[in-house]
């Protein structure tokens, strides 16, 4: 049952992988052609050798198709020999030939193959949500795509040679059968056992193999963190606890890896024994024939030529069927991405709203990440169009959470969010996210240059409207005193440019998007003030016709909001203006007083540090 269940499971992943060739039919057909004629070329080979052994050099007679062709020719040698050699260099040649055609062909299949399945793959995960992409390890993603996005392509491709060897297997057999039954049958004696062996061999092999794949995944995900966080890294020293780390596993992945490899060589090993016994019985009963006389020495060459063309792709199954296998988990590795099923979808009959005015409400809102609950709780309340709404809060209180619900980054898990009258999951996500642009806490960039940046916020935007969005974001007097200006690329997340400036670029690229929301989730929060000051002068023009969801620590910076929502564990505590909520003397005024006291506190000190300097001067 458990070698049934694996062969099916193969099968399914050669069904499901084999609807890639209906994008390249024809190269498809030519494939399958391809492979019957070089069959047939392949079961001319040794004739040429037989009818040199048997009829010029010895005297028996030509085949009949042969001897028709010649005709009087025959009756002298050497015209004969001259015959056999052309047309054993013709066979070679086409037989070159056309192993040169077939890897054009299966080259071209598998590579298209190939990318189509990494682009599905790719495609795909980029639909899932935060909310998986949160729980799983970015490395094991990128492994599923890159290392397992040539496995579909690859099982597809192992059916060809293992249909020439098939189709090979019965000419075999046929002319075989037609010379002498008996060896014919005797060189098939070791299928029996070679099947068995191969079942045994897969069913053993799959856990093993599906273990390496997984460290393997593994060893990715510790690099692509690793990578990520380099600068944690160095500032803590911790160098070589990494290498360490990353050097303990590996090995443990190479004792994994070594193990399968014994298995398949020690299966190797039993092929070969088995494929060797059967060529040592035809050779010994094929040789007794022959001094016999019921074979000539051309027939029994022809038989033990065919015998070696079945016999090699024998020889090789260990590989073969390890390959297969490994294409197999692959692919199971791969299918469990391409499975899963995006839980923020456009629902059926959803709509483009078009352009929106922006009116955002939210009725009784609830949301809970996965492990765990109530990350937010009953959040209710109205953000007419146009308006600054600042949330304010602890950490951990969910203030990003809940502006991350809009765009629908992640599902609300009760009550609706309305977008202009409509519940947002009525909308199509491309045309939610329209009207959305976003500035972040920690700018994103991308490696490409400055223009390139700025000019994601709307791709088909002009040079000159990439111009107007930098000047808004007051990002472009420093970007033209930089060598390259607009052309100057950034290298990865952009780490050529200071916070600040990273920053006002992706106010830029919010400027050019020139969307009706805007969300800026602690833009300054990670800013000296003079540079904040400069931010905010650009975010105040931004945020100029815009519903606009300020997140804050930072009172001062939104005092002049025109709503502010204070959460606390998740609830909608307080809202109001900044002096309705100053009057109120609960949570608002408790963060104000403890921020104003702060910066009294630093303004005090910095003022007895001046008087000290001033008296020791």
């Amino acid at each position: 049952m458990g070698e049934q269940r694996q062969e099916a499971s193969m099968w399914q992943c050669l069904v499901r992988s084999a609807r890639y060739l209906r994008s390249y039919r024809p190269l498809a057909i030519a494939s399958l052609v391809l492979v019957v004629l070089s069959s047939l070329v392949g079961l001319l080979a040794p004739w040429p050798l037989k009818i040199l052994v048997d009829s010029v050099l010895a005297d028996h007679p030509l085949p009949g198709v042969v001897a028709a062709l010649l005709g009087p020719l025959t009756d002298n040698r050497v015209p004969l020999l001259v015959f056999v050699v052309i047309v054993g260099f013709a066979i070679t040649l086409v037989s070159n030939a056309l192993i040169v055609v077939v890897n054009y062909v299966n080259t071209r299949i598998q590579e298209s193959i190939v990318l189509d399945f990494r682009s599905d793959l790719f495609e795909h995960a980029q639909r899932l949500s935060l909310a998986y992409h949160d729980q799983r390890r970015t490395g094991g993603v990128i492994f599923a795509i890159n290392n397992q996005g040539g496995a579909a392509a690859g099982l597809v491709m192992a059916v060809p040679p293992l249909a020439q060897s098939a189709l090979t297997l019965v000419g075999m057999f046929w002319i075989s059968f037609s010379i002498d039954a008996t060896l014919t049958l005797l060189s098939l004696s070791v299928v029996p056992l070679l099947y068995y062996a191969v079942g045994y061999y897969m069913s053993n092999i799959q856990q093993r193999l599906k273990k390496v794949k997984t460290m393997e995944a593994q060893s990715l995900s510790m690099i692509h963190e690793a990578i990520q966080m380099l600068r944690v890294i160095t500032a803590f020293g911790r160098e070589n606890y990494e290498f360490r780390r990353f050097r303990d596993h590996g090995e443990r992945t190479v004792d994994e890896r070594v193990n399968v490899t014994v298995q398949q060589t020690a299966f190797s090993l039993f092929v070969n024994t088995a494929t060797a016994l059967g060529t040592g019985l035809v050779l010994g009963v094929g040789g007794y024939y022959t001094l016999e006389g019921r074979l000539t020495v051309g027939q029994l060459l022809v038989i033990m030529s065919y015998i070696a063309m079945v016999y090699a792709p024998l020889e090789q199954i260990s590989t073969t069927m390890g390959a297969l296998q490994e294409k197999v988990v692959g692919l199971r590795v791969a299918y469990e991405l391409l499975d899963q099923e995006p839980d923020i979808r456009d629902r059926p009959g959803a709509r483009d709203i078009g352009t929106a005015r922006g009116d955002v409400t939210f009725e009784d809102v609830s949301f809970s990440y996965t492990g765990r609950k109530d990350t937010l709780r009953q959040i209710a309340f109205h953000a007419p169009a146009g308006r600054v709404v600042a949330l304010v809060g602890p950490t951990g209180a969910g203030k990003t959470t809940l502006v991350s619900l809009i765009p629908r980054f992640y599902e609300r898990t009760g009550g609706r969010i309305l977008l202009d009258g409509t519940d947002i999951r009525e909308l199509t996500l491309k045309s939610l996210r329209d009207q959305i642009s976003i500035v972040l806490q920690e700018p994103l960039l991308f490696a490409g240059t400055i223009a390139d940046n700025i000019r994601y916020g709307r791709l088909e935007a002009t040079m000159e409207e990439v111009f107007e969005a930098a000047k808004a974001a007051n990002a472009h007097d420093f970007v033209m005193a930089l060598p390259q200006k607009y052309d100057t690329v950034l290298g990865e997340r952009g780490v050529q440019l200071s916070g600040g400036e990273r920053q006002r670029i992706s106010v830029a690229r919010a400027f050019l998007k020139n969307a009706p929301i805007l969300i800026l989730d602690e833009p300054t929060s990670s800013i000296d003030s003079k540079t904040e000051s400069v931010i905010l002068d650009a975010l105040d023009r931004l945020m100029v016709g815009r519903t606009t969801f300020m997140v804050a620590h930072r009172l001062s910076t939104i005092r002049h909001a025109d709503t502010i929502l204070v959460l606390q564990r998740g609830e909608l505590v307080e809202q109001g203006t900044h002096d309705e909520l100053l009057a109120l003397g609960g949570v608002y005024r408790q963060l104000h007083e403890m921020q104003t006291g702060q910066v009294r506190r630093r303004l005090q000190a910095a003022l007895l540090g001046d008087q000290v300097k001033a008296a020791l001067s």
